[in-house]
């Protein structure tokens, strides 16, 4: 039986062909990526309150970032190690031109970013905030 929505001159399966990779691509999370550099707080601001309210600690693996809601996840990954970090933002931010993301010192350090004090990363989205 052909679907409603199929042309009589075209094939129901061509179409099917057709919207199967679209229906496939927003299986895999939200999708949203990044690339660029990132940086960490420095231990100055440990103690202090972020954007969100929340208080930055150190020990902690949250970052800043421009435009994505307080409480989304997001995968932060080094390309030269291939190591990554989930995790969470709490604060706005870099605010050094260049920079899409600042870590806390726990994070970047998983990510072997604390030596270089930037680096090159790659953002994914996780889980979007509620």
């Amino acid at each position: 039986m052909p679907f409603p929505f199929c042309f009589p001159r075209f094939s129901c399966r061509w179409l099917l062909l057709l919207l199967l990779p679209l229906l496939f691509t927003g299986c895999a999370g939200s999708g949203v990526t990044q690339s660029g550099k990132a940086s960490y707080y420095a231990d100055k601001f440990a103690g202090r309150k972020t954007a969100s309210g929340a208080v930055y600690r150190p020990g902690k693996r949250t970052a800043a970032h421009n435009t994505l809601p307080f409480g989304t996840i997001v995968r932060v990954t080094n390309p030269r190690n291939h190591r990554s970090v989930r995790v969470k933002v709490t604060d706005r931010g870099p605010h050094a031109k260049g920079r899409i993301i600042d870590l806390s010192r726990k994070a970047a350090r998983k990510i072997g970013i604390v030596e270089a004090g930037v680096a090159p990363v790659e953002l994914k989205v996780v889980r979007k905030a509620k």
